[in-house]
């Protein structure tokens, strides 16, 4: 069950200008654990964490704007102000932008992530590709910018900090990783849920995320997704068979047939996802000639 939620107005700017006000969704889940909730739905609009340890703070994933990671910073210490913590950890659940465009900014804290999340941010970022596929954030992703390397590599399920354990599992990405809090029955997951929100998979892999959305199940109560709000094993199960679909389906979108999806937001990547699919199915690891028209490269 999900604790208390706040409200809290904030001023978004953009890159040369405010540009809106928002409201941040404030979750309380248990002591010294919340959830900051993006307030838009879609694929560009990601859920941020904060676990409060006797060492300092956690940030769960960055966002997908430098902006983004400033206000997500900005918000953590004010709501911990009179603990005079400082902000330490980073953990990125995947290298996509949604949730690591706002790494920038944040440059007091040592960043996590798994192997891939690091090879992945080793690379400068392809902003046209970034452009195209957020067109609302396109303002962002200008020529400078940038996203900050993993500094810490988890390859291994680890008991990261008092309150926290970190436990790589396949599907989004090749390999993400995700924070259980036990204390609270909370998880973070990330990349790995998503919910009322079409995920994107065109370079992780549909049937282990299947797989890994059982683990995900096993570790707490409350699901943090990367992606729409909080929620608990019913939703994973929704995503669960979207994906078991999206195997099944051959390729083809139009056999992923009707289920709890038909609402959700960014069905265009239906496509991406079971060319994916069916290319991991045959061996063929290359990225989806879909996506890469989605991205108008083709």
């Amino acid at each position: 069950m999900l604790a208390s939620k706040h409200h809290r107005e904030r001023v978004r700017v953009g890159p040369d200008a405010p540009v809106s006000v928002v409201v941040v969704h404030l979750y309380e889940l248990g002591q010294g654990v919340f959830a900051l909730v993006a307030p838009e739905t879609g694929f560009g609009h990601s859920n941020l964490g904060l676990v409060i340890d006797a060492d300092g703070l956690t940030l769960i994933d960055a966002g997908p704007t430098p902006t983004v990671g400033r206000e997500a910073q900005r918000e953590v210490l004010e709501l911990t102000a009179e603990l005079e913590l400082p902000l330490r950890r980073l953990v990125l659940t995947s290298s996509r932008v949604p949730f690591s465009g706002g790494t920038e900014p944040l440059r007091n804290s040592f960043i996590i992530g798994s192997e891939v999340t690091s090879d992945d941010l080793d690379h400068p970022a392809n902003t046209e590709a970034l452009r195209r596929l957020l067109p609302d954030l396109a303002a962002h992703y200008h020529q400078d910018f940038r996203t900050r390397p993993v500094s810490h590599v988890i390859d291994a399920e680890v008991q990261l900090t008092p309150a926290m354990i970190a436990v790589p599992l396949p599907g989004e990405s090749l390999m993400n990783l995700i924070i259980q809090v036990p204390g609270a029955d909370v998880v973070f997951a990330g990349a790995l849920a998503s919910f009322g929100v079409t995920p994107l998979c065109f370079a992780g892999d549909p049937a282990a995320w299947l797989q890994s959305l059982g683990r995900l199940a096993e570790l707490g109560s409350t699901i943090v997704p990367g992606h729409g709000t909080p929620g608990g094993h019913g939703d994973l199960v929704g995503l669960a068979e979207y994906l078991a679909a999206v195997v099944a389906s051959n390729g083809d979108p139009s056999a992923i047939g009707s289920g709890p999806w038909e609402g959700w937001t960014d069905r265009h990547f239906d496509g991406v996802n079971c060319e994916r699919a069916l290319r991991l199915a045959h061996g063929d690891a290359d990225v989806p000639d879909s996506y890469l028209r989605l991205l108008g490269f083709t």
